[in-house]
C-alpha cells in the first residue's frame, strides 16, 4: 500500500531536474504588496502533476490542494497527533474501530456560494477511492454512506483507527459534486474532470485557482465567498525554482518564502530573514537483505547487530546539519507512537567488533546501494554512504558503495535485490499504521527480503498494533513494535533530516507540516 514515498522519489528527481530551468528571479509578479492587495511569492522545487484532489499525491500538489479544497478533518498547526474538525463539526470512532461517524458543519459553502451537502462528501470520497488515481489507496476497503442530510458514516471491514488521521489529506478534499459532474467528474475510472480542475476551483477552501502550470507557476487568489476567516494574502504565487535561486530570491526580496533549502544553504542568512529549522518527517534508514539468495552475509543477525552498533549516528547528524535529529525508530518524532530520543542506537565500536566475531563472518564485504542523484530535504545520500563506509571499516566490514540512478536503484530496492540499501520513507499519512510496512511480508519488509512468517513475535506485535484503539494504547503498541524491530529486524533507522524554511520578516504563522508542508491560509502578514 505505502509505495507512494518512493514513487515520490522518482517524481522528485524529475522535478529537481525540471526546476533547474524554473522561473528564477525573473517573475513579473510583485512581491509583498501591490495595487491589488497583498501578494505572497513562494519559491519551491515543483513536484507537481495535477490540481485534481482525487489524483494528487505530490508535495507541491498537496500545498495547492490544502489551500483550494477543505477536508472533513484537519490538523491544528503542526500537531499531527490529533485530528480536529474541519468540514465535519464532530466525529466519533466506534468501539470496535470499524465505523467512523461524522456530523457535517452547517453554513459551509463552495467557492460559487453553493452549500456543501452530505451528497457532495459521498461523491468526493467515493470518486477518490474508485477512480484509482494515486491516492485511492487511502480509502481502500472503506464504504462511504450518507446516513441523513448532516451525517456521513465510513465503514471498514477491519478495525481502522488510522482513518481520522487519513481524512485530513488534501487528496480527500470535498468537491462541489454538481459542478464537477457537469465537467466530466464520475466516481469511477471513466472520470474526465482533471482538465477542468486544473484550471478551475470546485472546492470550499480559502483560495481558488487563478492559473496553474505544472512546470513553472501556480497562482491562487483569495476566495471571496469563503465562509471562514479570510486569508491575509489576496494572492499567492508558487514558483518552480531550483534551490540555489530560491536562496538568492528570498535574500533580495523577490520572494517571501523559500521551501527547499538545505542546512548548508540556510547557514549565515541575514538577520532580516526568519529561518525555521525543524526535523522533517522523512526517516533515512539502512536495510540488510534477509534473503540468502541475495546475500550470504546480511541475513546473519549478528552481522546486522555489528552494523547497528558500528554506525556513528552523531557523525551522520553533523553531516545532515542543524535541525536534523537521530531517528530512534522507523516512526518519525512528529507521529503518534514514535520512540523517545533516548532509545536511539548508540555507537559502540567494541560491541560491534564482538558481534561481528560472534557472526562467524571473517572480514565480510557487502554492497551498499543508494540513489545517486536524489536529495532528501537538500541532503544527498553520497556523503552519508561514505561516512557509513568509513564507520564500518573500523569494525572490520568492507562496504562497496554502489550509487545508481534513482530509477535503477528504485527497481532493485522495490524488487528486494539490494544486499544493503540506503533509503528514506516519508509518511503516506501521519499515522503509525503506515509504518507496519516495515514488517515481514509487508511492502518495505519484502524490499529487505524479509518474508512473512520469519519473525513471528514482531508480526504478532504488528497485528495487535493495527487493531488497537485509543491514543495511549496505540502509542504503547507501536513503541513495542519498534523496540522489537530494532532488536532483531533488518532495518537501522538513522536520521530525520532537517526541513529548512526561510521567510521574510513580514510573514507570520508558518509551521512545517509533514503532509502539506505549509498551510497558506495560516500565513499572516505584518
Amino acid at each position: 500500500m505505502a509505495t507512494r514515498s518512493q514513487t515520490a522519489a522518482v517524481l522528485l528527481a524529475g522535478a529537481l531536474a525540471l526546476a533547474a530551468c524554473g522561473s528564477g528571479g525573473t517573475s513579473q509578479t510583485p512581491a509583498a504588496s501591490g495595487g491589488g492587495g497583498k501578494t505572497l511569492v513562494i519559491d519551491t522545487s515543483f513536484d507537481l502533476k495535477t490540481a485534481d484532489p482525487g489524483r494528487t499525491y505530490e508535495p507541491t500538489g498537496l500545498i495547492v490542494g490544502k489551500a483550494v479544497y477543505e477536508t472533513l478533518l484537519t490538523f491544528d498547526g503542526a500537531d499531527v497527533t490529533k485530528p480536529v474538525p474541519a468540514l465535519a463539526e464532530s466525529y466519533e470512532l466506534s468501539e470496535d474501530g470499524k465505523t467512523l461517524t461524522l456530523k457535517l458543519k452547517q453554513g459551509a459553502t463552495f467557492a460559487d456560494g453553493t452549500p456543501i451537502t452530505a451528497d457532495d462528501v459521498v461523491f468526493s470520497l467515493t470518486r477518490v477511492r474508485d477512480m484509482k488515481g494515486t491516492p485511492s489507496f487511502l480509502l481502500d476497503g472503506v464504504e462511504v454512506a450518507k446516513t441523513d442530510d448532516t451525517t456521513i458514516t465510513l465503514t471498514s471491514k477491519a478495525a481502522n483507527p488510522a482513518l481520522p488521521f487519513i481524512l485530513p489529506n488534501p487528496a480527500l478534499g470535498i468537491l462541489n459534486s454538481k459542478l464537477a459532474k457537469q465537467n466530466g467528474a464520475t466516481a469511477d475510472a471513466q472520470d474526465k474532470a482533471e482538465q477542468y480542475l486544473n484550471a478551475n476551483s470546485a472546492g470550499s477552501g480559502p483560495y481558488t485557482i487563478e492559473s496553474f502550470n505544472v512546470s513553472s507557476q501556480v497562482t491562487l487568489k483569495a476566495n471571496p465567498k469563503y465562509y471562514g476567516t479570510k486569508p491575509a494574502y489576496d494572492k499567492v504565487v508558487i514558483r518552480n525554482v531550483e534551490a540555489a535561486t530560491q536562496k538568492l530570491n528570498v535574500q533580495r526580496g523577490d520572494s517571501q518564502v523559500a521551501l527547499n533549502l538545505s542546512g548548508d544553504q540556510v547557514t549565515g542568512m541575514p538577520a532580516t530573514l526568519q529561518v525555521k529549522k525543524t526535523a522533517s518527517a522523512n526517516v533515512i534508514f539502512l536495510l540488510a537483505n534477509q534473503d540468502s539468495a541475495i546475500s550470504k552475509t546480511t541475513p546473519n543477525a549478528k552481522f546486522v547487530e555489528a552494523v547497528r552498533k558500528g554506525v556513528d549516528y552523531a557523525g551522520l547528524l553533523e553531516l545532515a546539519g542543524e535541525g536534523s535529529t537521530q531517528a530512534p525508530g522507523v516512526i518519525p518524532s512528529q507521529i503518534l507512537g514514535a520512540l523517545p530520543a533516548d532509545q536511539g542506537a548508540k555507537r559502540d565500536v567494541e560491541g560491534a567488533k564482538a558481534a561481528l566475531a560472534a557472526s562467524g563472518l571473517s572480514n565480510p564485504t557487502v554492497k551498499l546501494e543508494y540513489p545517486s542523484e536524489l536529495t532528501v530535504n537538500g541532503l544527498s545520500f553520497q556523503p552519508l554512504a561514505e561516512r557509513i563506509q568509513a564507520n564500518l571499516k573500523e569494525v572490520g566490514i568492507t562496504v562497496d558503495l554502489q550509487p545508481a540512478p534513482v530509477t535503477t536503484a528504485l527497481d532493485n530496492y522495490r524488487n528486494g535485490k539490494e544486499e544493503m540499501g540506503l533509503w528514506y520513507w516519508g509518511p503516506d499519512y501521519p499515522d503509525p499504521s503506515d509504518y507496519l510496512a516495515f514488517l515481514p511480508g509487508k511492502t518495505v519488509g519484502l524490499r529487505a527480503g524479509w518474508k512473512e512468517g520469519t519473525a513471528k513475535e514482531i508480526e504478532e506485535a504488528g497485528a495487535k498494533a493495527a487493531e488497537t484503539i485509543g491514543d495511549d494504547a496505540r502509542k504503547t503498541a507501536y513503541a513495542d513494535v519498534q523496540t522489537k524491530l530494532n532488536a532483531s529486524g533488518p532495518f537501522i533507522p538513522l536520521i530525520q533530516p532537517s526541513q529548512n524554511i526561510v521567510t521574510a520578516a513580514s510573514v507570520t504563522g508558518l509551521e512545517y507540516h509533514p503532509v502539506w508542508t505549509v498551510d497558506l491560509a495560516d500565513l499572516g502578514a505584518k
